[in-house]
């Protein structure tokens, strides 16, 4: 197995960042040619990524989405940081902090409109790392 850490500046703004270039430049250096899956994790407790379409609204829809769904407000037991940072923590519920992705003759098999991202619902963080991993099937 191949893996590479690859970090992203979030300059402490949430949102959406991709990751599909940084994953394509990975498995050219290590895939060549071959069949398997990529795997990549965010070791953060407050961070996830997804497969989905980037560009065209869906990013904002999304954080607007998590909002609502985990409110940012005082409600939550995990206090520290920000207002409703303990929303942050109930992120992996809905937002995994990884997923497997097929690689076919050294490529990333997505679809066409498909894009792999880091999701940010946390201002207080900075920089995030991502890890790549390379399985040969």
């Amino acid at each position: 197995m191949d893996t590479r850490e690859v970090g992203v500046q979030t300059s402490g703004r949430r949102g959406v960042y991709d990751l599909t270039d940084a994953c394509e430049r990975f498995l050219s250096d290590v895939a060549a040619g071959r069949d398997g899956v990529l795997h990549v994790f965010v070791p953060h407790a407050t961070a996830g990524v997804v497969v989905m379409e980037l560009g065209s609204g869906s990013e904002d829809d999304l954080m607007a989405s998590l909002d609502r769904l985990l409110p940012r407000d005082d409600r939550w037991r995990h206090r520290h940081g920000a207002a409703g940072h303990g929303a942050d923590h109930v992120l992996p519920l809905m937002v995994p902090p990884a997923i497997s992705l097929p690689v076919i003759g050294g490529e990333l098999s997505l679809g066409t409109w498909q894009s792999v991202a880091l999701v940010e619902p946390n201002a207080g963080k900075r920089f995030r790392q991502v890890r790549l991993s390379f399985l040969a099937g």
